[in-house]
This record gives structure tokens, C-alpha cells and sequence, in this order.
């Protein structure tokens, strides 16, 4: 008799689907589909959560703890127990702090699991108490997560399920179709009853495609088109004064900073011709019902935190905030989760150093107090971090103490001393937010662990105690911190319990009437208004009021590396995730380097020669791709691919607000070789 078990998707990615999954007499899970009753998973995942089995029970799946017998790099490894292997970290761990003290230690993870106390519980009162380095994870969202903060006051936007209200959308740094598929059908769904979609991207992708208008714009001048449209509306005379009296601080000093960028200026910045511009802001200002919908990838510049800014600040001037399915989406995380109750603070010795995990490779390279331990879950660094022929050169180092917890052989897995083996979202307990929708949902094991796979929460468990920590949080349950992290004051949290959840499996946050207005008694700033001037910039040695910058070339010779590389989502992988699932391996084929004919013909470039893209921080060999899909001066090619790494031509420059790590301000020479 099969049963049939409630699981969420644990990915980086927008959606967070509900998930149907059946498992045999046996107990193994025999398929899984998207949950039929989900409002907005609605019975469909994506291609690559589809294959999803496929991961869990794959052939090299990590079932067991191992140490290394090889050299580092080599991946040679021998199975060992799960006492030894803890026996083994704990004494390492005891040394090092001993000779070196507690900062030498360095935890490293990010969002290879979404699932709150699997990402970020447990792990966080082991390494604050041990006082180990703190990690700062900036790799995705960081400069949007700070600039979203400056204006609005917090990380909140319209609710997704609204966007059928629309009257245009603009999909702003998004490949909507291939991150975020649930997206889509709501935007069609907006579109039938009479929207435009209006994509502002690089890169002509498959959502540009199938848009209305695509405006392609030149990377990393995205508040420069945001400022012209803002002189225009000015110009024109196309504002909700009321809603800018009660409701925008700084629009007398932002009338005078939009004087200058005028059609023809910013045509000149952007690539756009006059006509877009003009007519693009005119559909803007007569459609009331105007919903940005901006993606992660205009903030990854070294601008990012000013582009956000400044595109945050269109919809007040219009009022859009005002209707059903107006105003501005980036990101729905502040909802009332008590991340310190998970975190548990009070625990934590004394106030070490914060790491920048974008620099990861300068961590592990320098020579004044000295990263000698690095302790890696819920992420691939070999892969995913900047500068990625640097992190090799720290991973390589033979006085580095690596562990890895893992469920497939990665490429930093090769490059550890410990390997341990991690369960996936079917086989431990979690709860799950999403940073689109606003569903809260609870994640049960519907299959035991395989082999001898321990989830996050539960092998620091075995290292607190291991080490000797006594707090009563070390021993906190799984049950336990789902409880605690529902254990809210925030009125969103509402009727939202572990108890609950376990009966209903999903719960939308609790907030007034019938649709969710996040802004109808004002923003969260210090002057409850969007904050286009925003005086705390200053303290940070940023302009306070929006503003367009340049991008530089800070580490590269513009001459040298004169074209600009764009490392956008593959389809058929999330991150470094689904790499080795040989299913979507073969949808995926080889990646290909998308080169605008014009730099295709001045380099004696043809479509399907290996072109060497290279930088003074390395380089990658791809076939080319002649197209239009890209502008000139720009290259495309997909992240993430295994021994495929566009990351060794990423740098570790960071964001203007936040940190954050700047894939996308990447500039690169492109020559053909043999």
C-alpha cells in the first residue's frame, strides 16, 4: 500500500513549491509531483525538481562519513563511523582553538536548504558559542535585502497571488520563466485580463521572448533608465501628488537630481533609444494598476544597492501602491519569524571577526590570523563563490582542517578531510517561508534517512555535546525549533503553530481584509514614507538620495577586458544543485557562450569555435553562440555548471550597500583558440 507525504522544496528559488510525494510498501519514494491543493504550487513543479528521486537515490549519493586517504583534490576517501568522525572534528577543533584561538574556525554555508532550522538554527549557537569566525552571507540578495530596508523599512512587496490584477507588469532582472515557474502562469493569467509584460533585461531570454516589449538594456544602468523616467513623469506633469506629499521623503531634491537625465542622456547610458525610453515611461504613468517585479540580478553590480533604491522608488510617485496588484515586488522576507529564538545569541563568546563569504578565497589565503579550520554545509564554495581559482588555492592547503556535510560528492567535497553524510528535505523535519509567496509550511520526513544521513540540526547536536557545551538550547529538538521559531509576536504569525501546520501543512501569513496592502498604514522607515532620501546612507559613506554611479572596471584594465560577462540560471539546474542528476544533464547539453555578432566579427569569431574567456582572475573555454540574444559588449553563458566554473573569472569586489557579491560587474576578453 503506497502512501502519500507533504514535502517542500528546500531550493534557492523563489517558489518554495508544496510537494506530493508517494512512497512505497518498502519505503522509498517511488514519485513526486507538485501538491494539487497548493495556491500556488497548483499541482506542477519545475523541470528541475521533477527529476528531483533521481537526487535522492543517486548512485553517488553520500551515505556514509568518510575521511580523506588521498591527497587533497584527489576525492580518495575511506568510510569511517559517525563516532570517529565526530571524535576526529571535536579533537581537531580542541587544537586549533588551543593554539590558535576560536577564529581560526570558520563556518561556511548558505541556501543549499531553505528550511529555517536546517539553514540556520542549530549551526548558528554551535560556532556563536564556540566563538568562531562569523560567517556574513552575502552571495545572493544581501544589497537588495539593505536598499529594500533604506526605503520601505523592511523586505516586504505585493502578494504574489495579487499579480492577476495587474495592468503591467515589468519584469525587471528576471528570467521569470526559468526561476521562478509559478510566476509565469500568474503573469499570463494578468495578461489575459488585459496587461502588458514588459521585460527590462541584458539578455534577450526566454521571458524577454515571450513578453510584449523587451527593452535590453546595458548592464548596470538600470537607475539611469529609473531616473529618466522619473524626469519624464515630472516633466509631463504624470504624478499622484497627494500620495507624494503624504507618503515619498526627498522628492524636492530628487527633482533636482532627475534635471539632467533626459531622454537623449539616458539613451546615451543605457543603449535604449529615445523612443523606448519615452514611450516605455508613458505606458508606466496612464497604467495605475503598474507592478515592478524586480529579480535578484540588477542588484549583483557593484551598484546594486543604489539600482534597488532607486527602482524602489517608482511606484510611490505614481501611487501604484494604492491598487490591487500595483506597487513594487522584489522579495517577501520579513514575516515575523523569531530568528532569535533560533539563533539563541545569548550564548554566543565574546565578538570575533565577520568573513565575507563573496572573499572566501582571501579568507583562506591570508596569512595574519589564519583561517586553520573550514566547516562547509548547505553550499558548494568550489563552485558558487568569486574568485573561485582562489578558494581552490585555500582548499588545496594542506594546514586546512575541511569538513564537509553533504549529500553528493561536489566538488568541494574533494578538497575535505571529513565528509559527512546530509539527508534531503525528505528524510528531516524543517519549516519553510518563502521570499515570493506568503505560505509558512511544515516539512515531514516521508522517508527514513538513507545510509547514515544526519541532517543539520542533528550533527551539531552530536558536536556541541562532543565539544562539551551544556546550554539547554543544544538539546532543543526539531520540534522544538519550529516551535520557537513560530513563537512570534508578529501579527503575520498569528494562528500560525507547529500544531497547526502539522494538521494543514501550509498557512498563509494573517494580515488585514481580504488582500494584503503591506504599506496601507505607512512604510517601516524612521519617517513612515519611501525614503528616496534616506539620511542613514551617509553614516555608511553612501549618497543619501538615489542616484545613478557608473559601474567601474575596479580590478580590471578596461582595455584589456573590454567586454562585459553576464553568468545568468541555467534551466535545468538551481546553482551548483542538480549537476550531477544525468536526466537534466542531457536536457541542459553543453553550455554556450551567447557574442553579439558585432564582437563575434571583430574577433574573426564564428558560431561554434571555442572561445577562451579570460580576465587576470582566470578563464573558461566555450563554444560560441552568435546572437542578438545579447547586445554588444556583453557576453552570456549559464553558472554553476560542474567542471565548467565561470566563477573563475567572478571577482570578490562587493556591493555598494550590504556586501553583497557582484557576479554580474565582470569584465572579460573573449579570443578564439585553435
Amino acid at each position: 500500500m503506497t502512501k502519500e507525504h507533504t514535502n517542500i522544496c528546500p531550493h534557492d528559488c523563489w517558489d518554495t513549491c508544496s510537494m506530493t510525494v508517494t512512497v512505497d510498501e518498502s519505503g522509498k519514494a517511488v514519485k513526486i509531483r507538485g501538491n494539487k491543493e497548493h495556491p500556488v504550487t497548483k499541482g506542477f513543479l519545475c523541470i528541475k525538481v521533477n527529476n528531483y528521486l533521481e537526487r535522492v537515490y543517486h548512485p553517488e549519493r553520500i551515505l556514509y562519513p568518510m575521511k580523506r586517504s588521498g591527497k587533497k583534490g584527489e576525492g580518495v576517501f575511506e568510510q569511517i563511523s559517525w563516532e570517529e568522525a565526530i571524535q576526529l572534528i571535536t579533537d581537531k577543533y580542541k587544537e586549533i582553538i588551543r593554539q590558535y584561538g576560536p577564529e581560526a574556525v570558520l563556518p561556511y554555508s548558505y541556501a543549499g536548504t531553505m528550511g529555517l532550522i536546517n539553514y540556520g538554527s542549530m549551526d548558528r549557537r554551535f560556532f556563536g558559542k564556540m566563538g568562531a569566525s562569523r560567517l556574513a552571507r552575502t552571495l545572493c540578495a544581501s544589497a537588495a535585502s539593505a536598499a529594500l530596508h533604506s526605503v520601505y523599512g523592511t523586505r516586504l512587496g505585493v502578494d504574489p497571488e495579487d499579480m492577476v490584477h495587474s495592468r503591467l507588469i515589468i519584469a525587471w532582472g528576471t528570467n521569470t520563466i526559468h526561476t521562478n515557474v509559478h510566476q509565469f502562469p500568474i503573469m499570463e493569467e494578468a495578461r489575459r485580463n488585459g496587461a502588458v509584460l514588459v521585460v527590462i533585461d541584458p539578455y534577450r531570454h526566454e521571458t524577454a521572448e515571450k513578453a510584449d516589449i523587451h527593452l535590453q538594456i546595458k548592464p548596470g544602468t538600470d537607475s539611469a533608465l529609473a531616473l529618466g523616467m522619473i524626469h519624464l513623469l515630472i516633466h509631463n506633469d504624470q504624478l499622484d501628488h497627494a500620495y507624494i506629499a503624504n507618503y515619498l521623503q526627498g522628492f524636492d531634491e530628487l527633482k533636482e537630481r532627475v534635471k539632467p537625465y533626459t531622454p537623449a542622456h539616458v539613451a546615451s547610458i543605457t543603449g535604449l533609444s529615445e523612443q523606448e525610453i519615452i514611450e516605455f515611461t508613458q505606458l508606466y504613468a496612464s497604467t495605475k494598476t503598474s507592478l515592478i517585479r524586480c529579480g535578484f540580478g540588477p542588484q549583483r553590480h557593484t551598484t546594486g544597492g543604489e539600482i534597488i533604491r532607486t527602482l524602489a522608488v517608482l511606484p510611490a510617485l505614481t501611487g501604484a501602491w494604492q491598487e490591487l496588484g500595483g506597487g513594487f515586488l522584489l522579495a517577501n522576507m520579513d514575516v515575523g519569524i523569531n530568528y532569535e529564538n533560533l539563533y539563541r545569541t545569548d550564548v554566543y563568546e565574546g565578538t570575533p571577526r565577520e568573513i565575507n563569504c563573496a572573499q572566501l578565497g582571501s579568507a583562506l589565503l591570508q596569512q595574519d590570523n589564519p583561517v586553520k579550520a573550514l566547516y562547509v554545509y548547505n553550499s558548494n564554495p568550489a563552485l558558487v563563490t568569486p574568485d573561485a581559482n582562489k578558494v581552490t588555492e585555500g582548499l588545496l592547503r594542506d594546514d586546512l582542517f575541511t569538513v564537509v556535510h553533504e549529500q553528493h560528492m561536489t566538488e568541494t567535497c574533494r578538497y575535505a578531510d571529513i565528509i559527512l553524510p546530509a539527508t534531503t528535505t525528505l528524510e528531516h523535519l524543517d519549516i519553510h517561508t518563502s521570499y515570493w509567496h506568503l505560505y509558512v509550511q511544515l516539512n515531514e520526513p516521508s522517508i527514513a534517512p538513507l545510509g547514515e544521513a544526519k541532517s543539520n540540526t542533528e550533527t551539531f547536536r552530536l558536536l556541541a555535546e562532543a565539544m562539551g557545551y551544556t546550554e539547554d538550547c543544544f538539546k532543543d529538538s526539531d520540534e522544538d525549533l519550529i516551535r520557537q521559531a513560530l513563537d512570534s509576536t508578529h501579527p503575520f504569525l498569528k494562528g500560525i503553530t507547529y500544531e497547526t501546520l502539522k494538521e494543514k501543512k501550509y498557512q498563509k501569513i494573517a494580515f488585514e481584509g481580504e488582500h494584503f496592502f503591506p504599506f496601507q498604514h505607512g512604510f517601516l522607515t524612521p519617517s513612515k514614507k519611501v525614503e528616496a532620501l534616506a539620511p542613514q546612507m551617509k553614516e555608511l559613506g553612501l549618497e543619501p538620495l538615489v542616484n545613478y554611479t557608473p559601474l567601474e572596471q575596479k580590478e580590471e584594465n578596461p582595455e584589456q577586458y573590454p567586454l562585459h560577462f553576464l553568468t545568468v540560471k541555467s534551466k535545468h539546474f538551481l546553482n551548483s544543485s542538480f549537476g550531477n542528476v544525468e536526466t537534466l544533464k542531457k536536457r541542459e547539453k553543453e553550455p554556450v557562450l551567447y557574442m553579439n555578432p558585432q564582437d563575434a566579427l571583430s574577433r574573426g569569431i564564428a558560431e561554434g569555435d571555442q572561445v577562451k574567456v579570460y580576465n587576470n582572475r582566470g578563464e573558461i573555454v566555450l563554444p560560441a553562440k552568435i546572437s542578438e540574444k545579447v547586445g554588444a559588449g556583453v557576453l552570456v553563458t549559464p553558472i554553476n555548471l560542474w567542471q565548467k566554473n565561470v566563477n573563475v573569472t567572478t571577482s570578490e569586489a562587493l556591493t555598494d550597500l550590504g556586501g553583497g557579491a557582484t557576479y554580474y560587474t565582470n569584465f572579460v576578453e573573449a579570443v578564439k583558440i585553435g
